[in-house]
């Protein structure tokens, strides 16, 4: 059967990532990000503030409520900072009423393991909120998920969008890791190449740890993303462990939606669902005591192209 895509712009993608890529340094990725953030719709309006925490750069998207958001962007540990997400960040602060504190983490090859997660856990500490949540993209996922396994108890909720799991990525346990990883925007062998700089044997898987106690979660996952296997394997054993989730999975949708929302009619709606339910579960209104999934995300018309 063919896969089926959320919209033309989904599809568009798909294709050009099966172009030849030419060879390029991280510098140049690194530039091509910022070039590419530069033309997405901006967030929100809100005061912002660039400073340092305990050493760490910080951006502080500023709203009126005590609440407090800690969010670690995506990038395999190598690409990704405060200026390709800004958009979502105020997207996110605007939406769930709390100051959202994004976290200017070190990355590699310059600075492996465990340098970020310590950047991570050195800003959550810093906050002195009383309700203190904490989201990510891809690797920023697994980032806020390390820190919530060393402060359950300091944390009141993890929002994710497409986390990375397992930095192994073990395709014989979760197939979508081969069934995606070629030729859906997110090529495995690049992320696996990056994660080598970044020290993955030193890496705690979180399916292997007990998680009980965590807190709450909002996990989404995208029907044709590589990552897609580990991030629903992480909300399924968390209901195990007595956690509240919402598991949502974008049906048609590639790897880390959130930030296609520009192009992507699709991507848009799926960002704004999730944004929507993020509010609701931040608000204690929507978390369902027994765990649990939720409906997927289908796009109003999946066309096939």
């Amino acid at each position: 059967m063919a896969d089926v895509f959320a919209d033309e712009a989904v599809a568009a993608m798909v294709a050009a990532s099966r172009e030849p890529q030419p060879a390029v340094s991280v510098a140049e990725l690194r530039r091509g990000g910022k070039a590419r953030a530069a033309l997405r719709t901006p967030g929100p309006a809100m005061p912002v503030e660039d400073r340092t925490v305990g050493g760490v750069g910080i951006r502080v998207y500023h709203q009126s409520g005590a609440d407090v958001i800690v969010f670690a962007h995506g990038g395999g540990f190598v690409l990704g900072d405060l200026e390709t997400h800004d958009a979502f960040v105020r997207r996110l602060a605007h939406a769930t009423g709390r100051t959202v504190v994004a976290v200017d983490y070190r990355r590699a090859p310059e600075d492996p393991f465990p340098a970020a997660v310590d950047d991570v856990l050195t800003v959550l500490d810093a906050q002195t909120a009383a309700r203190v949540a904490v989201a990510g993209d891809s690797a920023g996922g697994f980032l806020v998920i390390q820190a919530a396994l060393a402060r359950r108890e300091r944390i009141d909720a993890q929002l994710l969008v497409c986390p990375l799991i397992d930095v192994t990525l073990p395709a014989a346990t979760q197939p979508s890791v081969a069934e995606k990883g070629t030729g859906y925007t997110l090529d495995v062998a690049q992320l696996r190449e990056w994660i080598g700089w970044w020290a993955p044997d030193k890496a705690p898987d979180p399916l292997a740890e007990d998680l009980t106690g965590m807190p709450p979660a909002l996990v989404a996952v995208a029907e044709h993303d590589p990552l897609r296997d580990g991030g629903s394997q992480y909300a399924q054993r968390l209901t195990a462990a007595g956690v509240p989730v919402v598991h949502r999975t974008a049906a048609g949708h590639v790897h880390n939606f959130a930030q296609s929302v520009h192009v992507s009619t699709a991507c848009a709606e799926v960002d704004a669902q999730w944004l929507r339910d993020a509010a609701q579960l931040l608000s204690g209104s929507g978390w369902d005591a027994t765990g649990g999934g939720g409906a997927d995300w289908v796009p109003a018309s999946r066309p096939d192209v």
